[in-house]
């Protein structure tokens, strides 16, 4: 048994509704089937699934079906040793893309940190990041202090990124999005600063670290 995971017994019901972002459908949702869980970090959330389209959603954060959940310190015990957690500086940056703008990516985060500011890639550790989301988020955004959302079509359709930015906006981490690809911004982000790296490439970087600034 997971202990990460918060098990009811069968005749324990909760009829409390929790709603969660689907990144498919843009848009709050009614999560069916909602599960408790914990992140690596010991930090609550739930994760379920969309009643429109059936893909899968998060949200962080503590609801009643985290009662009866194991206690984070315990489940850490009871686990094999882990690596430590990846400590960075505390104005690194987290620069969060889909796999099909990491070329673009990876110019920002070196550009970044060539005027000294640290940049940490999405799956810079050279882990699979479907396993490193597993069960929430990635130990190097709670070191950031700063993200970089890099806005694309596929950015859309990460489950990865949607929990990312939304860890962020819980935490009151400054985001700021990268425009790469006409897409519009998710609702809970729509206000960040956003800065086209679609035309002028120079000139975005220069007003994007006045932003970071």
């Amino acid at each position: 048994m997971n202990p990460y995971i918060s098990h009811h017994d069968d005749d324990d019901t909760d009829d409390t509704p929790i709603e969660a972002y689907c990144v498919r459908c843009r848009g709050s949702v009614e999560v069916v089937d909602p599960v408790a869980v914990w992140t690596r970090k010991g930090v609550p959330a739930t994760r379920g699934e969309c009643p429109d389209c059936g893909g899968t959603v998060f949200r962080m954060g503590r609801t009643d079906k985290h009662q009866r959940g194991a206690n984070p310190s315990e489940a850490d015990a009871a686990q094999p040793s882990r690596p430590a957690a990846v400590r960075l500086g505390r104005d690194a940056v987290y620069v969060m893309f889909a796999p099909d703008d990491s070329a673009i990516a990876r110019r920002i985060a070196d550009d970044l940190n060539k005027i000294g500011v640290a940049a940490w890639l999405h799956g810079g550790d050279g882990a699979d990041d479907s396993t490193e989301w597993a069960t929430g988020v990635h130990p190097a955004l709670h070191s950031c202090s700063r993200l970089i959302y890099v806005l694309s079509p596929a950015a859309l359709d990460m489950e990865a990124a949607q929990v990312g930015w939304q860890f962020c906006r819980e935490q009151r981490k400054p985001i700021i999005v990268a425009q790469v690809a006409p897409a519009p911004p998710p609702d809970g982000i729509r206000r960040s600063p956003r800065f086209d790296f679609t035309s002028d490439y120079k000139r975005a970087f220069r007003q994007m670290v006045m932003a970071l600034q």
